[in-house]
Order: C-alpha cells, then structure tokens, then sequence
C-alpha cells in the first residue's frame, strides 16, 4: 500500500452525507499533502493525464447524464463544452506545467544585487483546494478548474450541484476510478453537506455560481481565513457600435443565446443598439435565428431549461415584460419535446424596472434597448453591478477605446461574445459583483499557489551599516539609499 492509499484506507464510506466523514476525508488530504508538499512535473503530469482520460474515455456516458439531467441537451453541445473545451485546459497544463513551475528571478537593488544579493519567486503548492461547481456545465465547471489545481501540486475535493443529479454521480465515479481519494474526491449531497463542505478549512476554495449563495461561501470561509475565488456571472452586455456589422453582430449575439440555451455566466444578457440601427438589427437577429435553427432541425441543437423552477422564472420575466410595455418576438420553432424548452426570446422596448432587467437571465430571453449616445449607456452601465464580460461589436477605434476606458468588468471580448473565456493565456475572472480572482492557464496556477518570496543575503556584510548603535556612518547610509534606493 503506498502513501496515498495508507492516506484514505479508513476513510468514511458516508463521507459525503455527514460533515464527520468530510472531516475525515479533509484529514486524510491533508495528511497526504504533508508527506508530499512539492510535487515533481511527473507526479502532476500523471495526475492531468488521468484527468485527461477520464474525459476522453467517457464521452458517451457524459453526454448521457447531461442529456438526463437537462430533459433535452443538444449532444453536439454538451459533447463540445463537457468535453473538447474541458480537455484543452488539461492539455494546455500538461504542456505547460514544467515551465510554470520554474523559479522567477527577481530584480534587487543595484547596490545588493553588486554585492552578491539574488531574488527570486517559488510557486509553492496551497494544500488542500475546494472546488463547488454549478449545474450548467456540471463536468467542465468541474474539471476545467481542477487543471490548474492539479498543476499547482495541490489536493482537491470537488462539490458537485445537486441540481445536476445524473451528472454529480457519474463525476463521483469517474474520479473515485481515476484518483486515490487522496489525490481527488468528490462530495456529493444537498444544501446541508455544501454548507458543511464550505466550513472545512480549505487552503484554497472556489465557488461558481451565484452572487446569494458567494456570500455565505464567503462568511463560512472567513471563519477559517480560507482564501476564496468566486466565479459569479451577472449581466453581461452587448454593446453594437455605429459601425457594427449587423449580421456578424446578430449572428454572434444569437451563438450566445443558444448555446447552453443561454445558461452560461457569460451569456449576453442584454444589447445596446444605435437608435437608427434598432429595426436592421432586429431583423437581422430574425435572419440570424432562422439561420441556426432551420426548419428540417428546428430545436435539435437547442437545450432545454434544467428545471421546472427555472423554466417558469424565464417565462415570467416575458410576462412581466409584456405587461409593462415590451413588445416580444418569440421564436417558437421547438416543437414537440421536453417540458422545459423555453423559445428564445426578444423583449423590444425594455425599461428598467422590468425583472428581466434587474436580474441575471440566465436564459434564452434577450432585451434589446436603442440609444443615442455612448455617453448613455456608458451611464446606466456604471448604475449596474459590474458584469462579468462586455461585448463590444464595431470598428470603430475610438469606440473601443472608450468602451475600455469607460467600463468596468471581468473581461471584454470584441466582435464576438464569450470567446475570451476560451484563451487559456487569459485570465478569467469577474470583478465587484461578478467576482474576485482569476484562473485558467498560468493565472489559475499561480492563483492556486502560494508566491513564496526567498531572498538570499550576500555574504558581505552590507546588511551591518543598518544595525546600531547607530552614528554618521548609518546617516550616509541612509541618505545614500534613499538617493540611489
């Protein structure tokens, strides 16, 4: 038996219905953490490629269990964002992992550095990592982040949503096949076991989800000084510039919408079009849809609402917007299917108080609202909580400067929507409201590691003109540091 299995032999069967047996689990982590605080490249390598297989090796039966817990789930879509966008971060670690753990020289001061005086950076591994991750993309908001993790040198245990039952279970026993649970664990349960999974004392934990939820993460972790990362989401808006290319614009806002039907933290909320523009625009979100749902389809690329709760705060929101005043274009080209397919739909005309605009869609309902100026939306959009991406489409240099210069979010992507998420050399991250922290690629290395400062002194004693008693000598120092310092 070798260290990792001594580690977990006694773990609790029913560690993931009680806190004692998470408590238990969190030990046997820990412990084996201890007898292995730095990782080799080999040892994290082996543990992304078993990652790596676990995804590839079960394609089919992940696409099954989306399909089961979502109603209906395009399988080409749950196929590409479950599994092709999961296993490129795990790729993209394996490549990388031995030069992102390589020491970073730090420069010195000049008179230290002649002296003999090094600086450098060691990425130390945290510990044990907790990992709660949302319904929408149950293996991918899983996985993905467990790349960076696993990178880092650290232990992981993993919280799956309960809302995803039929995913949660395949991920407990793909990774109870692929890991020691030392290494990687999975806790599966209600709200009790979250809120008791939360009050371990991680080293590290991330939550994806929602704003409500964050803040109770945020006070359980607190108690133990538990550094957290959240990935929360908001309304994220597109802004169509002046000079837009109506179609393209459409065509992509549509992509947004319909992938994942709109369940995704990313998704465009709502849109910003030029006054003149708000009729071509409309039309060419009407060409863009028939495009991508042909009638020999209809909704077969489509993805149902994941539940009945969610499906009727969607529906609400049309009605809420339809007796205030909105004009709505419905889209509905589903057909026969599950109960919770939900058309995608317009709200033309929106006004602030309407729910749709008070609260995070999450779903296939787009507002789309008319402006004169920049300067506008520019002022309603410092009026909102920060979102977690802006959408500008345009060619116009001084817009893009200004949309820059002028907004706050987690990150921006231009002429499209949702594609930075997909560059793994960019962090991602919300900022405010949308959340705090970033990973991905490097970024979620580093953020899932401790920057361990180490200084090595020179031998010569430069250090002594500081220590007393102190006289002239220390004064000339001093005044001799602060000119060339």
């Amino acid at each position: 038996m070798d260290l990792a299995q001594s580690a977990s032999a006694s773990i609790d069967p029913d560690r993931g219905k009680n806190a004692d047996g998470m408590e238990q689990l969190f030990a046997a982590q820990r412990a084996a953490f201890l007898a292995e605080t730095y990782p080799s490249a080999s040892v994290r390598k082996d543990r992304l490629r078993r990652l790596l297989d676990l995804l590839i090796g079960n394609e089919q039966r992940i696409v099954d269990a989306a399909m089961a817990d979502f109603g209906y789930r395009s399988p080409q879509q749950s196929f590409f964002v479950e599994v092709v966008t999961t296993a490129k971060p795990v790729k993209e670690a394996i490549k990388q992992v031995g030069r992102w753990m390589k020491f970073e020289k730090r420069p010195v001061d000049a008179l230290f550095r002649l002296a003999g005086a090094r600086a450098e950076v060691r990425y130390q591994p945290l510990g044990v990592v907790g990992c709660i991750s949302p319904w929408n993309f149950p293996f991918n908001l899983s996985f993905a982040p467990l790349a960076g993790i696993l990178a880092a040198g650290n232990r992981a245990m993993i919280k799956p949503s309960e809302a995803t039952p039929a995913c949660a279970r395949l991920i407990e026993e793909l990774v109870a096949a692929a890991y020691d649970e030392s290494e990687v664990s999975i806790v599966n349960g209600g709200p009790d076991v979250a809120r008791a999974f939360t009050a371990l004392p991680f080293d590290h934990l991330l939550y994806t989800g929602g704003e409500a939820v964050a803040k109770h993460v945020m006070r359980a972790a607190a108690d133990n000084l538990t550094p957290v990362t959240l990935e929360l989401g908001g309304k994220s808006p597109v802004l169509i510039g002046k000079r837009a290319n109506m179609r393209l614009a459409a065509e992509r806002v549509i992509f947004g919408k319909m992938l994942n039907a709109g369940q995704i933290c990313l998704a465009p909320d709502h849109v910003f079009v030029p006054e003149e523009a708000i009729d071509d625009f409309v039309a060419a979100l009407r060409d863009a849809v028939r495009k991508s749902a042909p009638e020999d389809r209809k909704a077969a690329d489509f993805v149902s609402i994941v539940n009945d709760r969610h499906a009727e705060r969607l529906r609400g929101y049309v009605v809420d917007a339809q007796a205030q005043g909105a004009e709505i274009v419905s889209f509905d080209w589903l057909g026969e299917g599950a109960d919770n397919l939900v058309p995608l739909t317009l709200i033309l005309k929106p006004n602030e108080k309407m729910e749709v605009m008070q609260e995070e869609i999450f779903g296939p309902i787009l507002p789309v609202q008319s402006y004169r100026d920049l300067d506008d939306v520019f002022a309603y959009m410092a009026r909102q909580p920060r979102p977690l991406a802006i959408y500008y489409f345009g060619s116009d240099d001084g817009e893009i400067r200004a949309v820059l210069e002028h907004t706050q979010s987690g990150g921006v992507t231009i002429n499209d929507v949702i594609m930075h998420y997909t560059i793994d050399t960019l962090p991602f991250g919300g900022v405010g409201a949308s959340g705090m922290g970033a990973y991905h690629g490097f970024d979620g290395f580093r953020q899932f590691s401790h920057a361990r400062a180490i200084y090595r002194q020179s031998p010569f004693d430069i250090g002594g003109a500081l220590r007393p008693p102190y006289g002239r000598t220390f004064e000339r120092f001093s005044r001799f540091l602060l000119k060339h310092g």
